[in-house]
């Protein structure tokens, strides 16, 4: 409970920030260009800065902060009040934005619960805008006769703080609270919500701010994928294979926090390449102007002051190098257990008991912390799934505190449980480890898949049967051309293939159906058990079948199809719903293991003809 507690206010500073995120990099490029050591130094726009950080930013923060409390009204009251702190102050107020602007829009809110069914009718317009010129005249007086100074002299006193820590050299011990934090779904909060204000504090007087770099140095998180890449086995290492490039140039840290979940000794590794990379910052002299959103190597490098791109780059390559060497041994050490990790985590179960009946889900919300990182790659990822059974369901994502009311079925990461049960009590939940690459979401699908091909069953069972004479005149399912027997063992792609052609010759699909036929064993094999495998094309492949029919090939001694050797692979196309069909009445004629086991040696091709045209 705690910990929700701790993520739910972390989400609530890093939503004061994250919204008006492109209002701070356009502050940091102008400063970049325009200030006397920028690039293109310009007196004239650089007189755009000042105002910026003194007046927009902080009221930006301040009218989102009072939105989140209370909408339209607590924006408006959190402007006025916001604006008179600012101008009480005698620095730019980020900090005090981020607490007034929300308790501003507090106040209001009780007043307005206060007097709810208490006004007059026909005075609700007249009581509701005195109510907020008198309450916003009040705290406005109040913002700038004390807590704008009061204010002003904690932010100056953060700021002095930071540089103590740098000028003496403890500004890598920072990374001992910061990694952990992130890995608990708090980089947000700790970017936006701590490190930011302080560091625009930084970047107004120097024009760049190591307080950017602390948090948002991919370098800790790279080493961490760059190990399980290499010394990895199983799905770790299949993923990491993609997630570096998702890390280090899409910015999406989020992706690399399961690596470390899984393996909590790795955090050592983080914490130490946090450090590192933190001492060559101070070292050289790195900073940004800007905080970048998302922390990819190219925002990085955009914000970069002039000169300063090689101080941020060193940097973040020898965070990544201390926290691949330290992560290496531990990574090690897991591969050698993972089989039994593997089984402990099929005995853990995080699908709800209660499940909606498949045909009811028409929207699948994935949800992380901040709603735009992992959440959105699993979305995206998983809404190309399924787009090919043709299934009319939504697949979006968000943060765990705005899921939509209307969500039926809700992904998220285990480790924010409780929010996600309280913010979506009536969906169907599925809590997992990793958005990309979990087992629970490949059941998932498996799921959809299986309701779609019972529900094309059930509909052919019902279908009637009074155009018999129209199926006579089309190509024959099976004919002796379509038989192949004895073939030498070959790759699967291979045999598809192969397959797939065979098709394509007798006119029973165009050759774009080969591919479909490739895709469709991608996600998921076609391999039934028993020696036989049944390659076919699913979804939007189906405009490409020109008439139902089936292929037969036999390879003596086997094709490997992951999970056993497949002696018999029958290729299958049907026209309308006719795939089902014809899917049945092959596990029906081969239903008997020994008549399996006499046609993959059989070379007779008339032998398989009469099994299949049962």
């Amino acid at each position: 409970m705690i910990k929700a507690k701790i993520q739910v206010f972390g989400r609530f500073l890093s939503s004061l920030v994250m919204p008006n995120i492109g209002a701070f990099i356009a502050w940091g490029f102008m400063t970049a260009l325009f200030i006397p050591e920028g690039w293109f130094p310009n007196e004239r726009l650089a007189a755009l800065i000042e105002p910026m950080i003194k007046y927009l930013l902080p009221l930006l923060v301040g009218i989102k902060g009072g939105n989140i409390i209370a909408g339209y009204r607590g924006g408006l009251i959190s402007a006025v009040v916001t604006m008179a702190m600012i101008v009480g102050a005698d620095v730019p107020i980020l900090i005090g934005a981020m607490i007034i602007g929300p308790l501003s829009a507090y106040v209001i809110k009780i007043f307005d619960k206060l007097i709810e069914d208490r006004i007059p009718a026909g005075f609700e317009m007249l009581v509701n805008n005195f109510s907020m010129g008198i309450i916003s005249m009040i705290l406005a007086l109040i913002a700038f006769l004390t807590v704008g100074p009061i204010i002003s002299g904690a932010t100056t006193f953060l700021k002095n703080g930071a540089e103590v820590i740098i000028s003496k050299g403890f500004i890598p011990l920072i990374s001992i609270f910061i990694e952990p934090a992130k890995i608990l779904f708090l980089n947000n909060a700790i970017n936006h919500g701590v490190l930011s204000p302080i560091g625009m504090e930084q970047a107004k007087e120097a024009g760049k701010s190591i307080m950017f770099l602390l948090e948002s140095n991919p370098g800790p998180g790279l080493g961490i994928i760059l190990a399980y890449l290499l010394y990895g086995k199983g799905a770790e290492k299949q993923s990491a294979l993609g997630a570096w490039i998702i890390h280090f140039f899409g910015g999406i840290h989020e992706i690399y926090f399961p690596y470390v979940l899984m393996n909590p000794l790795l955090l050592l590794a983080v914490i130490s390449g946090g450090m590192a990379g933190t001492l060559i910052f101070s070292i050289l002299g790195a900073g940004l102007v800007a905080t970048p959103s998302p922390g990819s190597i190219f925002a990085l490098m955009a914000l970069s002051p002039k000169g300063g791109i090689f101080q941020m780059l060193v940097g973040v390559i020898v965070a990544t190098a201390v926290s691949f060497i330290i992560a290496i041994p531990f990574v090690k050490m897991a591969s050698k257990n993972k089989e039994i990790r593997e089984e402990e985590e099929i005995k853990r179960e995080y699908v709800e008991v209660s499940k909606i009946d498949n045909d009811e889900i028409k929207k699948i919300v994935f949800a992380c912390d901040a709603g735009m990182g992992s959440s959105a790659m699993g979305a995206t990822r998983f809404k190309k799934r399924i787009k090919n059974l043709g299934l009319k369901i939504e697949v979006t994502n968000s943060s765990v505190d705005a899921i939509p009311e209307d969500a039926d079925l809700v992904i998220s990461h285990i480790k924010l449980v409780d929010r996600v049960k309280r913010n979506s009590p009536n969906a169907e939940h599925i809590f997992i480890d990793d958005f990309l690459s979990d087992r629970k979401i490949d059941k998932l699908f498996e799921r959809f898949e299986n309701n779609m091909l019972e529900k094309l069953k059930q509909k052919m069972q019902r279908k009637d049967t009074s155009n018999v004479q129209e199926e006579n005149d089309k190509l024959p399912i099976l004919s002796e051309r379509n038989i192949v027997l004895g073939l030498e063992s070959e790759s699967k792609e291979e045999a598809i293939k192969r397959a797939g052609n065979l098709l394509v010759k007798g006119g029973y699909v165009k050759e774009s159906y080969v591919d479909a036929m490739l895709e469709r064993e991608e996600v998921v094999s076609t391999y039934i058990g028993m020696g036989v495998a049944i390659p076919h094309g699913i979804g939007v492949a189906k405009r490409e079948i020109k008439s139902s029919g089936i292929v037969v090939l036999q390879y003596p001694n086997g094709v490997d199809f992951g999970e056993e050797l497949a002696y018999l692979v029958v290729g299958i196309a049907g026209v309308g719903d006719e795939h089902i069909e014809i899917l049945s009445n092959i596990a029906i004629s081969l239903e008997d293991m020994e008549l399996v086991e006499r046609l993959k040696n059989t070379k007779s091709v008339d032998e398989i003809l009469e099994v299949f045209q049962k």
